[in-house]
């Protein structure tokens, strides 16, 4: 049994017993904090599976070491305690006992490095793509251009807390983010969603080129594997491939100002039949609006 097998199993096990929900799987996923959720978030691809595997063998790990060492902690209180031990000894050194803490911690760090650097490697290297967004962050809201797509751009915004209270007020946000989609849309998550959202196809890589317009921002979506700063003047580079369907929430992950926290990212992965579509009711729409996108 290799250790994502074991890990998930021990997981499953927990939340089971101690009555949280599992979420189920489906087509269209909605990835978003779970209450009372007890793990990461539910990778869709294959970067941020390597993630979560890698955060479980350091779980082990860590795991060890603190139950090792506080066995040792226990076994010398109780073993060398001054009643026990009358006459206290005077050894100063253990050339073995000094040898052995240093070639463990040694061993740990090489077994850590040779997950690690594979992964920071495949996380680094931005492989062929299919094309490519630009995405810049403002205070506090994220522009996206798609510059192989005749320059689709937009800047996509929190919906207001008050949105949600108002049943109106919810309906014509879903309207206008219906209307962008193409397709009937929901809001599902309260300071998550964005009257606009990132719009791509599924199994395909996509390069993301970042940048802000003010201060240092970060683009993280948990599901995707992804997070970046974005940082003004400069051109950061990842990528991504989602190989599920739905709408996947993220947020800034960089302190950036009063509303640091009301900076969400929301991106909508979709068939590529649809995106296609999509694509071409955008380029009529939003295709050259500038950094003032949908007249803002």
């Amino acid at each position: 049994m290799n250790v994502k097998r074991l890990t998930a199993g021990i997981m499953v096990a927990l939340t089971t017993l101690f009555g949280f929900s599992v979420s189920a799987l489906a087509e269209d996923r909605l990835g978003v904090p779970q209450d009372k959720g007890l793990w990461l978030r539910e990778a869709a691809n294959d970067q941020a599976s390597r993630v979560v595997e890698f955060n479980e063998l350091l779980l082990w790990i860590i795991t060890v070491i603190t139950a090792f060492v506080f066995i040792l902690m226990f076994y010398v209180m109780v073993r060398y305690r001054a009643k026990a031990n009358p006459e206290p000894s005077k050894t100063s050194h253990n050339t073995l006992i000094e040898i052995i803490w240093t070639v463990v911690p040694i061993g740990v760090l090489v077994v850590i490095g040779f997950w690690s650097i594979p992964l920071l490697y495949f996380q680094d290297t931005v492989p062929e793509t299919e094309f490519a967004i630009r995405v810049t962050g403002n205070q506090w809201n994220w522009t996206y251009n798609y510059p192989d797509h005749d320059g689709i751009e937009f800047t996509a915004m929190v919906i207001p807390d008050a949105t949600f209270k108002d049943a109106a007020e919810k309906a014509k946000a879903e309207a206008n983010l219906s209307a962008f989609l193409g397709k009937d849309a929901k809001l599902n998550a309260r300071l998550l969603d964005t009257d606009y959202r990132l719009v791509v196809p599924v199994d395909t890589k996509i390069k993301v080129m970042l940048t802000a317009s003010d201060v240092i921002h970060s683009w993280a979506v948990p599901e995707f594997g992804v997070k970046l700063d974005a940082v003004p003047g400069r051109l950061n580079e990842t990528w991504f491939e989602a190989d599920k369907t739905g709408i996947f929430y993220g947020q800034c992950s960089e302190l950036c100002g009063k509303d640091h926290a009301f900076m969400p990212i929301a991106v909508q992965v979709v068939s590529k039949d649809e995106f296609a579509k999509w694509v071409e009711r955008a380029k009529a729409e939003y295709a050259d609006a500038g950094t003032t996108a949908l007249g803002r």
